[in-house]
């Protein structure tokens, strides 16, 4: 039988034996895969420089179903994404992004999420150095919607008030986004100003003219999208990326 081809991205990958790797790979047509490259490390393997953490290419896979991990036939590198190595902000937003779609994209087909992680490294890789915060944040704000976590903004998440437009906003991470004020009281909400509540809503949006954010208010946003990302998503796993790139060790304090 031959392999299935499907387009690819590297999300991680681990020394197997001697010469070997395994590979976790974000499918556009199987969903999230592990696949056995043997002979990757090999000097001469077929494999080359490819297998390289984020990059994007088109995979060719023998898969059985009584299996978790399949094996990697080939992968055709499309994209190298060099350039995500530039600076380390612009490296911690990318593989954060990369860690989401690891750990909770599904082990089926789901093309929107494997779409939007595809087109987030793109521009993650060539945005302007002074827009790779915001643009980080939007970007794991969309991957999260479309895996179907988007956050309440407009309407109560717990019983479906309307929210008023244009006051504080208090928002609860466990709850799912934002509570009316009769829902909020003994919730533990983050009350965000009107100001934050438009950055919030400009984040989340696919379409609206992207925020800009001091280091302050970037600071709180990145909290804020980590507390909703533990509550909902990572059931108490660790998440290595999303904690680098939330507390921005790199910079001096």
């Amino acid at each position: 039988m031959p392999p299935i081809t499907t387009p690819a991205i590297i999300l991680g990958a681990l020394r197997y034996g001697d010469t070997s790797k395994i590979v976790r790979l974000a499918t556009r047509d199987l969903g999230i895969r592990s696949a056995l490259a043997k002979g990757a490390l090999r000097p001469r393997s077929r494999f080359g420089a490819s297998l390289q953490l984020l990059s994007e290419g088109v995979a060719h896979l023998y898969l059985k179903d009584t299996r978790d991990l399949q094996t990697l036939a080939a992968f055709d590198l499309t994209r190298l994404r060099t350039g995500l190595a530039v600076d380390v902000p612009r490296f911690a937003a990318a593989a954060a992004i990369g860690e989401v779609a690891w750990r909770f994209s599904p082990a089926e087909a789901h093309p929107d999420s494997f779409d939007l992680l595809s087109g987030a490294l793109t521009m993650l890789e060539t945005a302007p150095a002074e827009a790779v915060e915001v643009l980080g944040l939007r970007m794991l704000w969309r991957l999260v919607s479309v895996l179907g976590f988007a956050p309440a903004l407009h309407r109560c998440a717990r019983d479906g008030t309307p929210l008023a437009p244009d006051a504080p906003l208090g928002f609860s991470a466990a709850e799912g986004g934002a509570l009316c004020p009769g829902c909020a009281a003994g919730h533990g909400v983050t009350t965000l100003a009107p100001a934050d509540r438009r950055d919030l809503e400009a984040l989340v949006s696919p379409t609206a003219e992207l925020p800009v954010l001091d280091e302050r208010h970037a600071a709180s946003h990145r909290r804020l999208f980590a507390r909703f990302l533990r509550h909902h998503l990572a059931e108490g796993g660790e998440m290595p990326a999303i904690t680098f790139w939330e507390e921005r060790p790199w910079v001096p304090a």
